[in-house]
């Protein structure tokens, strides 16, 4: 099965790719693998024109089939391996099945750390959330909970206390790893207290959290605080096992030009998975339309018509 563009990932990058690819005339197959973070967000209600909210789940599935209807194929397989023979990208699945592609897109997106306590899958969505910019609003004036240590942790600590009335970091080491200038804003701002040196090794609540359970590590006292929801920023890590030789950057997310062009030819990136300094639903469905768009361009110039 020979294609004109093969997107591996099934998220709002990846789907967007395929809608885009598909409405421009070109054979797109995508591998549905995990659909990514989108669909932790119970109500999606920042991405333009979706008014009133929707959850991450019904918009992928909107998605799903708006690419659908222009003809992008969906492959139930996980992609085990990718490798480039000539001209074309050749795409091996878990079961054995090959695939041929002129262009990939790659759009595997990135994983957050977890805390991995009692709790925290359970109210995943429910006061659990990994991103302040996607959830801070919903609990304006209220009390919320930041775990983590670095400048993730710090910088999302700082938007949230725009919002809510109190902002609680835990960290369980006894200093910041996060940047000084970060750490002299958190520890200025009178709406964030630091607790260092605690770990939270529980989140309650019954359909939404109401509290944290902590334990010091120093002295192993066990404490139990009320708060409405809890942001965990321990780490991203993007899902680039595929396609380990391509250039990153420090942190280990994919270089890209603005084409979303990698250093392979006729390889591209979008959404998490790439170097960029904001993440969120709209900024990945941007860079797959840009990622499609420029696939379209390659097969047009590599196929002289």
């Amino acid at each position: 099965m020979k294609k004109d563009i093969a997107i591996i990932g099934s998220g709002a990058a990846g789907l967007t790719a395929a809608l885009y690819g598909a409405r421009a005339g070109l054979s797109t197959v995508v591998f549905d693998g995990k659909c990514g973070q989108i669909l932790e967000i119970d109500r999606l209600e920042n991405f333009p024109g979706i008014f009133p909210f929707v959850s991450g789940s019904d918009f992928l599935s909107a998605l799903k089939n708006q690419a659908e209807s222009f003809g992008a194929e969906f492959v139930f397989e996980k992609a085990e391996s990718i490798d480039k023979k000539g001209s074309f990208f050749v795409i091996k699945t878990a079961s054995g099945n090959v695939y041929e592609s002129k262009t990939l897109i790659y759009a595997a997106g990135a994983l957050h750390s977890r805390l991995n306590v009692p709790g925290e899958r359970e109210l995943s969505g429910k006061g659990v959330s990994y991103c302040a910019v996607c959830d801070g609003p919903f609990f304006k004036n209220k009390k919320v909970s930041v775990v983590g240590g670095g400048d993730s942790a710090c910088s999302e600590a700082l938007y949230l206390s725009n919002i809510a009335s109190q902002v609680d970091i835990f960290h369980r080491r006894g200093q910041f790893r996060a940047s000084d200038y970060l750490v002299k804003k958190v520890l200025s701002n009178e709406k964030i207290k630091v607790h260092f040196n605690t770990e939270v090794t529980e989140i309650s609540g019954r359909n939404h959290v109401d509290s944290l359970v902590v334990k010091n590590t120093e002295s192993g006292v066990i404490e139990k605080f009320e708060t409405d929801a809890v942001f965990v920023f321990t780490g991203m890590k993007p899902s680039t096992a595929l396609v380990e030789i391509l250039k990153k950057d420090s942190s280990g997310y994919i270089i890209t030009d603005e084409k979303m062009q990698t250093t392979v030819p006729g390889l591209y990136a979008a959404g998490d998975v790439r170097a960029k300094p904001l993440r969120q639903v709209l900024t990945a469905a941007s860079d797959g339309a840009v990622a499609a768009m420029s696939a379209a361009e390659y097969v047009k110039i590599s196929c002289n018509c």
